[in-house]
């Protein structure tokens, strides 16, 4: 047997996808400590509001989108582990409403444990998403790390117009969401071998989805607010909205889009750590339903690996933003709550 075949990626890391992610409230102390830097007028958006890049103005029509994502393998298959890191990194820029332009690649790799063939399928697997966004990696780094890490640093283009934030929400706005939640925890049911390959094929489907409608949503002037569900789930990401936005919003469980066994896979107990490090980072800002036990909270709190897009518009915009949805191929769209007045909290029904 070869040393492909004997070794699984998984195995190499202590964590996988966004799921590695800093747990919110530890990695908000960690920057409550930071001093302050240079804040020029041209940069739109910084750290302030836990959005999803940095957007820096050039002129009155066009503004540079950064961010930057990688992370541990999700899957053993090393070309499906660099589609999902490059599809999750170019996420960000379309949350912001941009549209990508270049990449670079970001590698840490065990170069004495992996074969250099199994490197290059990972790589390959980036290039193969850059090229379905219409760009080029144009460079990157690489060092020999303990375990493999792969993603990118993209960079794209926005009128600054059209630039959507996760802070603008308002009461009374309808609540999208463009994919189904429950990647962490096919991830976990992974690890044991407990996905069929149909279910295998659902999951990849959902990671290596590049968020195409963000441009789109960007501008429609009833899109209020856009972020992407990622390694802290949904309650966490809509909390980042409802705090930037100073509102608060409602969500109704039955409506949420799932991957087809997520909740079946949770009931059995396939969740990740980092979905109960996300509830003890912001549990307490969280009313749920009494309805609503373990396994619905685990899937509140699942870590997403390149998830869906989050929406907060007005009713009058929700049958277009659903359209663009549909139209660019995402079929479990849903409507999943609303932002209602408060301050910083989240009601689950």
């Amino acid at each position: 047997m070869s040393m492909t075949e004997t070794i699984r990626l998984t195995q190499l890391s202590h964590g996988g996808g966004c799921g590695c992610k800093i747990a919110p409230g530890v990695l908000e102390k960690i920057l409550a400590k930071s001093a302050p830097g240079i804040v020029p007028p041209q940069l739109l958006v910084g750290i302030e509001t836990s959005d999803d890049a940095a957007v820096y103005k050039i002129n009155d029509h066009q503004a540079i989108v950064a961010t930057t994502d990688f992370f541990m393998p999700i899957v053993d298959d090393p070309r499906d582990f660099g589609r999902i890191a490059a599809t999750n990194a170019i996420s960000d820029v379309y949350a912001m409403g941009g549209t990508p332009l270049f990449a670079l690649a970001l590698v840490g790799m065990p170069v004495d444990k992996l074969p250099l063939e199994t490197i290059g399928e990972i790589l390959a697997g980036g290039e193969e998403v850059c090229r379905a966004a219409g760009i080029p990696i144009a460079g990157g780094h690489t060092i020999d790390s303990v375990e493999p890490i792969y993603g990118l640093v993209a960079i794209g283009l926005v009128n600054p117009k059209h630039l959507k934030r996760n802070s603008g929400a308002k009461p009374g706005d309808k609540l999208i969401l463009g994919k189904p939640l429950g990647v962490g925890i096919y991830s976990a049911a992974l690890k044991k071998g407990k996905l069929t390959p149909s279910e295998y094929a659902a999951f990849i489907d959902s990671t290596t989805r590049l968020n195409t409608p963000g441009p789109l949503l960007a501008c429609l002037d009833g899109v209020h607010a856009l972020t992407d569900v990622t390694g802290f789930g949904l309650l966490g990401h809509l909390l980042e909205i409802c705090k930037g936005s100073g509102v608060a919003a409602r969500v109704d469980f039955a409506g949420l889009p799932l991957l087809p066994q997520a909740l079946p896979f949770a009931g059995e107990g396939h969740v990740t750590g980092a979905s109960r490090r996300n509830w003890a980072s912001y549990g307490e800002r969280v009313r749920l339903s009494a309805r609503l036990g373990d396994v619905e909270r685990a899937l509140l709190t699942d870590p997403q690996t390149s998830g869906g897009l989050l929406v907060s518009c007005s009713p009058e915009t929700e049958t277009e933003v659903l359209s663009i949805f549909l139209q660019q191929g995402f079929s479990q769209v849903a409507v999943i709550g609303e932002v209602t007045a408060g301050a910083g909290t989240v009601s689950v029904v």
